[in-house]
């Protein structure tokens, strides 16, 4: 049986796409296991993408897959990238990044009071839960909201930037790994962009197979991620990829992102706003 494969999330343009590509061709010669690079682009919802019962290896963020309530089996985590640029250091976690356009007025998260704040999908840690808790004290200091506007559902890390660039929003949360992606690839347009903030570490998204997956193939698919960030012939994609490896991990690692949107919820910011 082929699996689909997808990794959109991190699919920051067509070059780093086909590099992916090129990791999930070599995955599925190592582990025995077809795979078929499948699109799934926006505005096609991810959750979708995730609840596909041939689902082989598709990167899917943390707090979707530590509160899973979609219909069906949960999606199992079998490998996540572990990228190598520092402050990552070859460790699978990662953070968000608060950026503004270079050139604006902004020095630190506290010059943000008021301002026009960007955010992709509630389900997104990154895109939401971060910053929702990263600004949680200063929204309450200042009566339950901290911005002067929010500009919802933006989907993707992409429209976060193009928001920022063009003006209709002061500042918003880009995922560190697809930010470090975009400094490696599109360094002019990174170069448009200024981090004033940065959220704590948390566990970064990993690849999951779908449950209904024989149980065999994902323990294959997963040593083969992790054989991948070893093998010679992918020494060039994992450079463009910013990856030191994949390591393996599992559902266990992602309830802490549950558990800290819980903390939120109690202190009464139950919004991003």
């Amino acid at each position: 049986m082929t699996l689909v494969a997808n990794a959109r999330m991190y699919e920051v343009n067509a070059a780093v796409g086909a590099r992916w590509r090129e990791i999930f061709a070599w995955i599925a010669r190592r582990s025995g296991v077809p795979l078929e690079v499948i699109e799934h682009a926006p505005p096609a919802p991810l959750e979708a993408l995730w609840q596909r019962t041939d689902l082989g290896a598709a990167a899917m963020c943390g707090y979707p897959l530590a509160t899973w309530a979609a219909n069906g089996p949960q999606p199992v985590p079998i490998a996540a990238p572990a990228p190598l640029p520092e402050p990552f250091a070859g460790r699978p976690v990662y953070w968000t990044d608060i950026v503004v356009r270079a050139d604006s007025r902004f020095d630190g998260d506290d010059d943000l009071a008021g301002t026009r704040f960007g955010w992709t999908t509630e389900d997104s840690q990154s895109g939401y839960q971060a910053p929702r808790r990263h600004f949680a004290a200063r929204a309450l200091a200042r009566g339950g909201c901290f911005f002067g506007s929010v500009h919802a559902r933006l989907v993707t890390p992409r429209r976060v930037v193009d928001s920022i660039l063009e003006g209709s929003i002061d500042a918003g949360p880009l995922d560190a790994y697809w930010h470090a992606l975009l400094r490696r690839h599109e360094p002019a347009t990174a170069a448009r962009l200024r981090v004033i903030g940065r959220s704590e570490e948390t566990p970064i998204p990993c690849f999951v197979a779908a449950s209904t997956t024989d149980e065999a193939a994902r323990e294959r698919l997963g040593r083969a991620f992790v054989d991948a960030g070893e093998a010679a012939a992918l020494r060039d994609a994992r450079a463009d990829l910013a990856l030191a490896g994949f390591v393996r991990v599992d559902l266990r690692a992602y309830q802490v992102l549950a558990s800290r949107a819980q903390e939120v919820d109690a202190l009464g910011y139950a919004r991003l706003c």
